[in-house]
């Protein structure tokens, strides 16, 4: 059956663009092969002496099927399938058309690349067509030809199809005109088939509704955007919804777009490899325009792209950061910015019981501790939910994991297995560490109230700051705060975070307290004068301005952190004073006296040689604490080297293991037992 005849039955039917297509471009390529036939069996090759001679020109050709008797029904073929489809307004086709603004030669030419992407036995008609085997693709030249747009392209560099990728060229080789591939995605959207671009897969996917996790402004942000899309000569807009993670920012998006009636495309930044980025960008926006739908960006790696201000963006897009992060502006976008609110005491409690079950049989008394305690995010309640816990220690200790990952690589978790009973410090000392643990437990709601908010914009974090020799007990005082409240406890090494590199220690430090921002641990900073040391007054280079400015910048950062940091130093001295004004707390440790050096050697040998080997080792102890000046930690280790001295004698320990460990600790500074001493500790011992 001839083409004109297989178009004559298909169009009475209802025939799929995709169809419709394949019939055109086979119908052209029919009519330029019997053209090039005739050149042959003029007494010319179709290839290049028809070239050289210049008889295969345009005009030539329409010349010469003007005077074949047979060629009307083949010209009435392709005026009537190029009508059909320009009569179509409802397909893919259509919609791609009217989106891109496509002009008529772009519609040819996206309509002889899809030919090809569907039918790939087409690609050796264009091999032949182009009087080349190896020419397997669509060029610009071979649809000029074939659509009557003369000898060579018309189509610009910044024409829409090549912009938006709808149509891809490659280079084909030396002196090889260029290849045209029309885009997966395109191809298998005309068929049907809808499909992310592959680049985008694993990155993005379509928002699913959530169940309510709070109060979310989405009527008032959507009407707002509404008025702005309806309102303003730009009409697009850039929504920054800005919070801490699993606040409900992404829900919020998703609410909205519902609301607009739009579907809503996620996408993670932090999935997307750096040079991918801007072709990723650019297939996310085609996505949106194609199927009508928001986008909504999320990642840490999205601050520090750059958005192409070169292709119009979608109208409604959602930028999804964390507080206080900024985004460059984007020429002929409006940005709005959109706070979302955390969740108080109060809406903490109400829904952990909405969401997990086992909460009801709580005693009011836990519930209301871990809704204090606690200040998570609606994200992490459902997170929590969903793995199943019984009891408010397990959904406290869950809610910590969870946040756990937010400094991998920035901070060292530390063991917090430490009670009061354990620390041996002075009375005073021991009253302000519990002090900070009542604040710890109560100051969310002091925080919620809003005229202490009003009152206090700025110094709503908890900073202590811990002073004192090495091996006084610093650290084991955050520890045994952090285990009274149940919290994590993380470390940071100051020294390590401080840059040879100008600007990088505000850097470093600004993501270490945006990150524990929102985390239920306390962060301990070590070594803190390496970063709060006094500025100088004498500027002498650049290197003395960028520490000014660095210091004069984390100051202010500090004084705007919420949560609650332990700073240690065993150099107050060399700390800025406006730094230690912006503290809460302030404790020195000090060196233990005898009485407490005899406490700590005494709970340090019971817990690990028993409470029997203590007792006989009693009047040892009493001797080494009275005339040895040791710290907490050199008694610790002093008594852990005796532990393995002992066993490698096989025998119980003795004094002189404990000498031998003590030994050891004092050779660290430089100090050693006196001979007088040492008989004095042994005469009176066991």
């Amino acid at each position: 059956m001839s083409s004109a005849a297989q178009v004559q039955q298909a169009l009475p039917r209802a025939v799929a663009p995709s169809e419709l297509i394949l019939l055109r471009f086979r119908s052209l390529a029919r009519r330029r092969a019997m053209w090039l036939e005739s050149l042959a069996l003029g007494g010319r090759s179709s290839g290049v002496d028809s070239l050289l001679d210049g008889r295969d020109t345009p005009q030539a050709e329409a010349d010469w099927f003007r005077m074949q008797s047979w060629a009307e029904p083949w010209n009435a073929e392709s005026l009537e399938l190029e009508e059909a489809l320009e009569k179509d307004h409802t397909s893919f086709l259509a919609r791609l058309r009217a989106i891109f603004g496509l002009a008529k030669e772009e519609r040819d030419l996206l309509e002889a690349c899809a030919a090809v992407a569907i039918d790939a036995s087409l690609a050796r008609i264009c091999g032949y067509l182009q009087s080349d085997p190896r020419r397997t693709y669509v060029t610009e030249e071979l649809v000029a030809a074939l659509y009557g747009h003369g000898r060579c392209g018309v189509w610009a560099a910044d024409s829409a199809l090549f912009r938006w990728e709808l149509v891809v060229a490659q280079e084909a080789g030396l002196a090889e005109p260029r290849a045209l591939h029309l885009d997966p995605q395109i191809r298998d959207r005309l068929l049907g088939r809808h499909a992310l671009p592959e680049l985008l897969c694993g990155a993005a996917a379509l928002y699913e509704p959530a169940l309510g996790v709070g109060m979310l402004p989405v009527e008032e942000t959507a009407s707002l955007i509404e008025r702005h899309l309806h309102g303003t000569p730009v009409g697009r807009l850039r929504v920054i919804l800005e919070g801490p993670r699993g606040c409900g920012r992404r829900t919020l998006a998703g609410s909205i777009s519902g609301r607009l009636r739009l579907p809503l495309l996620l996408v993670n930044a932090d999935e997307l490899e750096d040079r991918s980025w801007r072709r990723a960008y650019l297939l996310a926006q085609r996505h949106a325009y194609l199927d009508n739908t928001a986008i909504g960006w999320f990642g840490e790696s999205l601050l520090r792209h750059a958005w192409p201000a070169s292709l119009p963006p979608f109208p409604v897009q959602f930028a999804i950061v964390d507080t206080g992060s900024s985004l460059p502006p984007l020429d002929g976008v409006n940005d709005y910015r959109v706070k979302v609110p955390a969740l108080n005491a109060a809406g903490r409690s109400a829904l952990w019981l909405s969401r997990l079950p086992a909460s009801h049989d709580w005693p009011a008394e836990e519930l209301a501790l871990l809704s204090e305690r606690y200040r998570v995010q609606p994200g992490d309640i459902v997170s929590v939910a969903a793995a199943g816990v019984e009891t408010a220690e397990e959904a406290a200790l869950r809610v910590r994991e969870i946040s756990r990952g937010r400094l991998s690589g920035l901070a060292q978790l530390l063991r917090c297995s430490f009670t009061w009973s354990d620390l041996v410090v002075p009375a005073a000392l021991r009253d302000a560490l519990e002090d900070i643990v009542f604040e710890a437990n109560h100051r969310a709601m002091l925080w919620e109230d809003p005229e202490a908010y009003r009152l206090f914009p700025q110094g709503q974090g908890l900073l202590v700051l811990l002073s004192g020799p090495p091996g006084t007990g610093k650290t084991m005082g955050a520890q045994v705060v952090a285990g009274a409240l149940g919290y994590d406890l993380f470390r940071v090494d100051l020294a390590g975070v401080v840059s040879k590199w100008v600007g990088e220690t505000s850097q470093n430090f600004e993501r270490i307290l945006s990150r524990a921002a929102d985390m239920h641990a306390i962060v301990l900073f070590d070594e803190c004068d390496a970063v709060f040391s006094k500025r100088t007054s004498e500027v002498r280079d650049a290197q003395d301005k960028f520490v000014n400015t660095d210091a004069a910048y984390l100051l202010q950062a500090v004084e705007s952190f919420p949560g609650i940091a332990f700073l240690a130093t065993n150099q107050k001295g060399n700390i800025d004073p406006a730094f230690i004004r912006r503290l809460r707390y302030v404790l020195e440790f000090t060196k233990p006296d005898a009485s407490q050096r005899l406490e700590i050697w005494r709970k340090v040998v019971a817990g690990l040689s028993g409470v029997e080997r203590q007792a006989a080792l009693d009047p040892s102890l009493q001797q080494l604490s009275e005339f040895v000046e040791a710290t907490g930690a050199q008694i610790k280790f002093a008594v852990l080297g005796a532990i393995f001295a002992a066993k490698r004698d096989r025998s119980p320990v003795e004094l002189r293991h404990l000498l031998r460990g003590l030994d050891r600790e004092l050779a660290k500074e430089g100090r050693a037992l006196g001979v007088r001493e040492r008989e004095r500790i042994l005469s009176h011992g066991t």
